[in-house]
């Protein structure tokens, strides 16, 4: 018998998207796989030579249970430049990835009862984590406001029993950048109703003029004693399967994630630890303003594809490096026997019938989004997206039922 907990859990729905692409591809389709979250190149040369080296000098040992202490402190003073607030290594814990990160606050400071705001779309591990440490997630829609959250929506939600916000920027999955006044407001709310704010920022590299990613401790300082901020190193490295992220959060939360760390995982990957380690030392940014350019340029190359949509706006993808298609208007009127009914159905025709893998809304508890990334190489990600529109523009051109008033 399992354990009642996992009864709250599910394999993760990009997970799930995954899976479904290698599948496809092992029953012998031809899969343009855009469902990953991650970019498609090689490291830095800098941090492979010191993986290698790393490696060479048979580093294979346990370090301190949240990391070596010469990476916390290259972390708090990278994050000391990039806030404008000095950080110190007590105050940084480095995690198996940003995931771990977020678990780690998710169980150092939510008791069971307590609720959590959750702005929809969220990525997907969100609520899992939430409802795993025992609260409760309450969601606030932001389809109709651009994808942000507003302050009265938040005060609506908020109760006795919130703990804490969750605040994603760059958003994952929208691509959405929340402007300082944003954020502001954000952090005063959380300072007026005495709430933690985890501040997940792990596509900060990443954004579009004119848009600019703030960490929340910048725009508003007060906030800094109430904020777990959460980062990783895996995207904007292209080390995802390295995993390794942290958070910087006051020292009394990374004692606790000490704690529970050395319980579950202990220290992360020692040798992706002396990697980045070197590479934050080196100063090196050559290799992420080149991996921005790129990226750049495949977001326009997509965007200029995406904008032949019939019933579907152009997305504005202002960080990350997802495409976010809003296919509420598509799916207007559709008979309700229809087999495309949302945006799960509209991911399954997009597989099967185009050979192109998404990860639908319903991930992101928004059932009329989809999700496509453009961290992929030009050549698949152009032919992916003219395939999705010519699926996506099909569709729109086939009969839809009309209201039962307008019945002729």
């Amino acid at each position: 018998m399992l354990a009642d907990r996992m009864t709250m859990l599910s394999l993760s729905a990009t997970a799930k998207s995954r899976t479904a692409a290698t599948s496809a591809l092992s029953d012998g389709q031809s899969i343009i796989n855009l469902s990953i979250g991650e970019v498609w190149c090689d490291p830095p040369q800098v941090l492979r030579a010191a993986a290698t080296t790393a490696i060479d000098r048979g580093i294979n040992r346990y370090t301190d249970t949240v990391g070596l202490d010469a990476l916390r402190r290259t972390v708090a003073k990278t994050l000391s430049k990039r806030t404008g607030h000095i950080w110190d290594r007590d105050e940084i814990a480095v995690t198996a990835g940003g995931k771990q990160a977020l678990f780690n606050a998710a169980m150092a400071i939510l008791n069971p009862g307590d609720e959590v705001i959750i702005p929809v779309p969220y990525w997907t591990t969100f609520p899992a984590q939430v409802l795993f440490a025992g609260a409760r997630p309450v969601f606030v829609d932001t389809r109709a406001t651009g994808f942000v959250p507003r302050l009265d929506d938040l005060h609506k939600a908020a109760t006795r029993a919130t703990k804490a916000i969750i605040v994603n920027t760059p958003n994952n999955p929208t691509g959405t950048v929340y402007d300082r006044e944003t954020l502001r407001g954000i952090a005063e709310f959380a300072i007026d109703r005495d709430l933690w704010v985890i501040f997940d920022e792990c596509y900060g590299a990443f954004t579009t003029e004119p848009h600019r990613h703030h960490p929340i401790v910048s725009v508003v300082p007060e906030v800094r004693t109430r904020t777990v901020l959460v980062n990783t190193f895996s995207k904007q490295y292209a080390i995802t399967g390295w995993r390794l992220g942290y958070l910087a959060a006051p020292p009394p939360v990374v004692a606790a994630v000490t704690a529970l760390q050395s319980h579950t995982t202990s220290n992360p990957n020692v040798i992706a630890q002396h990697a980045v380690l070197a590479l934050l030392k080196s100063g090196d940014e050559e290799f992420l303003d080149g991996l921005r350019t790129r990226l750049g340029r495949a977001r326009a190359r997509g965007l200029e594809i995406l904008a032949r949509l019939d019933a579907v706006p152009t997305p504005t993808s202002q960080g990350g490096f997802y495409l976010y298609l809003d296919l509420a208007e598509l799916l207007a009127g559709r008979d309700p026997g229809d087999p495309i009914g949302n945006a799960d159905d509209v991911a399954a025709l997009l597989l099967r019938e185009a050979g192109v893998a998404g990860v639908p809304g319903s991930a992101f508890g928004d059932p009329m989004g989809l999700r496509l990334s453009y961290g992929v190489p030009m050549e698949p990600l152009q032919t992916g997206l003219e395939r999705v529109v010519a699926t996506l523009n099909a569709l729109s051109r086939t009969p839809r039922t009309m209201p039962h008033h307008e019945a002729v």
